[in-house]
């Protein structure tokens, strides 16, 4: 199975070849720790699980080693930790541990890594220092800065020219850099804010070193990938190529990608505009992970996608028609299987997830029209095969259809017993009634040998 990839780096879709086949890296750039993450901050994770669960389909589960860090040293987490008056540790241990909630709702891996800044201080000291050595660095009152006019190729991965960036405006507290586009490394230490002992001064790291640091400390460079949100390729991924590169001589990463921006009424989601809602909000409000996933994936990972209800409820539409089909086939016993070749040529050209539902909806209704026993069981176990590379069909179907009425599942439950009650007893009068009542709640009903089940009504 041969993989193409989009590398922002090169502008255009190459063959996936890693260094190692048995040693395949990955690092993705993860959260900083100080709010509630928004549904935007849910597609990278999403994303790139996806390429984690093919990477290892293809290359093998111990194969591919992925990290996605947490910062959790930053201006931002400083000043919380400040305003609510605790250390930076309280405010950073509990939104690592909400993002971990929300990402694992949403159906996402644990990735095989997970650093984090405060972890990995002495490499962070130790990187800045080799690029102060060689010249790529100098030193200040008020910090530590990379010399972007040391670096001749900075500007290579958002396409920048260093004429461009000098005309930049200065950032507060760094007048004494040399050049506006100049970057810390490292910031002097201030009164009441945390800091670290370093031979160039206390202090405490700036952003981009920090994931530098890591990448070395636990995949070693150059990586085969690098992964995160399209706006993470000005200035931050930039300055990682810089900083990695000046230091060590080759380069940071193979393969470059970026998923797009999601957006609200068409305007970039984020917290500083205000036009953001929460997948811990959205879980209250009664749609299930599998939904929010499915809505994430639901168009190309480069692509803009714009957020809104319609979008969650064609999700919810789909996944009920795929559960439905497995619901069918309960009592079948699913043939063991490998994802059909047509699904994993769509998710290898690019992880192209809209092209893959596709197949996936083919392989729904290969299952629903099946007659014979081996044939269900073989559709069953295909579509089981290829929904869990996707990172979806992962609930019991009678849960699933449960779970999406919430504390109305109860009556239904209900009105179904009576339903089937009704049948026994040959009262067919009543038994049409109660179907009726069901269907008005947008329920179906399907009968079997077995007993009567039903779902949501498509």
């Amino acid at each position: 199975m041969k993989i193409q990839l989009s590398n922002t780096l090169t502008r255009r879709k190459e063959p996936f070849a890693p260094a190692d086949p048995k040693r395949v890296t990955m690092y993705v750039c993860g959260p900083t720790v100080y709010n509630y993450p928004h549904i935007g901050n849910m597609r990278p994770p999403v994303v790139f699980d996806v390429l984690f669960r093919l990477l290892r389909h293809v290359y093998g589960e111990d194969a591919v080693i992925y990290a996605r860090n947490y910062t959790d040293i930053d201006d931002k987490i400083i000043a919380k930790a400040a305003a609510d008056g605790v250390p930076m540790s309280a405010i950073t241990e509990k939104f690592a541990k909400i993002y971990e909630e929300d990402t694992g709702a949403l159906g996402v891996l644990i990735p095989t890594l997970t650093p984090r800044a405060t972890q990995n201080l002495p490499g962070m000291i130790a990187l800045i220092q080799k690029l102060i050595d060689n010249g790529s660095a100098y030193v200040v009152p008020t910090g530590v800065y990379f010399s972007v006019a040391a670096d001749n190729d900075y500007g290579k991965l958002s396409n920048r020219a260093q004429d461009d960036l000098q005309a930049g405006a200065r950032v507060e507290g760094e007048d004494d850099k040399r050049n506006p586009s100049d970057f810390a490394l490292w910031k002097a230490a201030k009164p009441g804010e945390p800091k670290w002992d370093a031979p160039f001064g206390d202090g405490r790291p700036g952003w981009h070193i920090e994931c530098s640091a890591m990448i070395e400390a636990e995949l070693g460079s150059p990586i085969d990938i690098h992964g995160g949100g399209i706006d993470l390729i000005f200035p931050h991924h930039e300055n990682e190529i810089a900083q990695s590169e000046s230091a060590h001589g080759h380069r940071l990463a193979r393969v470059w990608m970026h998923n797009g921006f999601l957006t609200m009424d068409a305007t970039k989601m984020s917290k500083s505009l205000g036009n953001i809602i929460t997948p811990r909000e959205l879980l209250e409000q009664g749609w299930q992970g599998e939904t929010l996933r499915w809505a994430l994936l639901s168009a190309h990972y480069k692509a803009p996608l714009d957020w809104s209800e319609d979008l969650m409820r064609q999700a919810q539409a789909s996944l009920d028609r795929l559960y439905g089909a497995l619901l069918r086939l309960k009592d079948v016993d699913a043939v063991e299987s490998e994802p059909p070749q047509a699904f994993l040529e769509a998710l290898a050209d690019d992880l192209n997830t809209p092209a893959a539902i596709a197949e996936l909806s083919a392989l729904a209704t290969a299952a629903n029209v099946a007659k014979k026993p081996i044939e269900q069981a073989q559709a069953k176990g295909k579509l089981q095969a290829a929904a869990k590379l996707l990172g979806v069909l992962q609930d019991d179907p009678e849960h699933w259809f449960r779970a999406s009425f919430g504390d109305a599942a109860a009556e239904i439950d209900q009105l179904v017993a009576q339903r089937v009650a009704a049948r026994t007893a040959k009262n067919y009068a009543e038994s049409d009634r109660l179907r009726d009542e069901l269907a008005a709640r947008g329920v179906e009903v399907m009968d079997s040998a077995t007993g009567s089940t039903w779902r949501r009504k498509g």
